[in-house]
């Protein structure tokens, strides 16, 4: 287990033993239930008119039957539910086949407890009768032997199903929670290491289709300078190549900014997002109302939701303007980014999925709203606890 983890304590053994016993009887009880109640609601049920009331009436008596199966789950077996109240239909038929699986789990107790005082007779027998060959004793031990062995298969069975009638009505027990959230986290941590390698491999490419192919004509218009006979060829190449370092000064600085902004580290959130309105091809309206401090992880989630989906809304919306919300309302940061585009815009695609990593890292929630012809709204919710 990781830390911050704790799994919960299963029941001790003895304690479920007592469990199942005690099922048995309460089957019993949901047996009598439903005889009485259905000797006395049957015709009140068969009436259209009178079956919504009589329905009402045996669902509310299932229900406290019910509340005894639960208890006798939390207490014996260690389970913990949700608060989470089924519906009379679950109700009634959580309650039907509870008392089917514990009655036929009597059956089988019974029948254990019979094939133990058939067993002390036998080991009885062996002390006082000395006609019993060995050939009779060893097939007495294998039948017994099988028979009990398919008992606790039986038992086990039950209880199994016992555990997931409670779970179907009463909703997921705790451990079924933990098994959930560690299946959540493995998912979602499978999802950052792809989506870090995307990340990796796309500054790889900008690195090398962008930056290195302008530093490789910066150098060739050096060299051409170097080699100019006239000082008038040398100056208008310095010139041009002056030009182009600025330009991958510029390209640098973008790459730079793709993969962390430093100003997040100096200036904070507002700043940054600041940032990305001023390099935006298109112009970007910015809301900011964020009274708390964030983590730096939220802080980076946020920067990376708006960057990429101003980033896409520039190149591949055709919109006019981009409108982003960031606002922080208890232990929440909500970040809205609108477009006046086209819409369609696919939430499997690369980009996408991987801002749904960054905030699924982060337990949030990133939800695309672009049908076509527009807009299109993104929408990430953040915890900041």
């Amino acid at each position: 287990m990781s830390d911050g983890v704790k799994e919960p304590v299963a029941a001790p053994f003895l304690l479920r033993v007592v469990g199942v016993l005690i099922g048995c009887l309460t089957a019993l009880l949901g047996l009598g239930y439903f005889v009485v109640a259905g000797a006395a609601l049957g015709a009140f049920l068969l009436w259209p008119r009178t079956r919504g009331r009589a329905h009402a009436l045996l669902a509310s008596g299932a229900r406290r039957l019910t509340g005894v199966e639960r208890w006798r789950r939390s207490v014996f077996f260690h389970d913990t539910f949700p608060e989470h109240r089924a519906s009379d239909q679950q109700i009634l038929r959580y309650l039907a086949a509870r008392t089917y699986s514990g009655l036929l789990c009597a059956v089988v107790v019974g029948l254990v407890d019979f094939g133990a005082v058939l067993a002390g007779i036998f080991a009885v027998s062996l002390t006082t009768r000395a006609t019993m060959t060995w050939v009779d004793v060893l097939s007495q031990v294998v039948l017994g032997g099988t028979l009990l062995f398919l008992a606790v298969q039986g038992l086990r069975a039950l209880t199994d199903q016992d555990a997931r009638l409670a779970s179907e009505c009463f909703g997921p027990s705790e451990r079924e929670l933990l098994q959930r959230r560690i299946d959540e986290l493995a998912t979602s941590r499978a999802a950052v290491v792809q989506a870090v390698d995307v990340e990796r491999r796309r500054v790889e490419r900008d690195l090398h289709d962008g930056v290195q192919q302008r530093l490789v004509a910066l150098a060739m218009l050096l060299g051409r300078a170097r080699r100019g006979r006239t000082p008038e060829r040398a100056d208008a190449l310095l010139e041009q190549a002056h030009k182009e370092a600025q330009e991958v000064l510029t390209e640098l600085r973008e790459v730079a900014w793709r993969v962390y902004p430093t100003a997040l580290d100096s200036l904070g959130l507002r700043e940054a997002l600041g940032g990305v309105s001023e390099r935006s091809a298109i112009p970007v309206r910015m809301e900011y109302d964020v009274p708390a401090p964030l983590p730096p992880a939220v802080e980076t989630a946020a920067y990376f939701v708006v960057s990429e989906t101003v980033t896409n809304a520039a190149k591949h919306s055709l919109a006019d303007e981009v409108h982003v919300t960031v606002r922080g309302s208890g232990a929440t940061l909500t970040v809205v980014v609108r477009d006046t585009g086209a819409g369609g815009a696919d939430p499997a695609g690369s980009g996408l999925t991987g801002l749904h990593s960054r905030v699924a890292a982060l337990d949030g929630t990133l939800r695309v709203d672009s049908p076509l012809g527009g807009p299109t709204t993104i929408t990430a919710e953040l915890p900041c606890a």
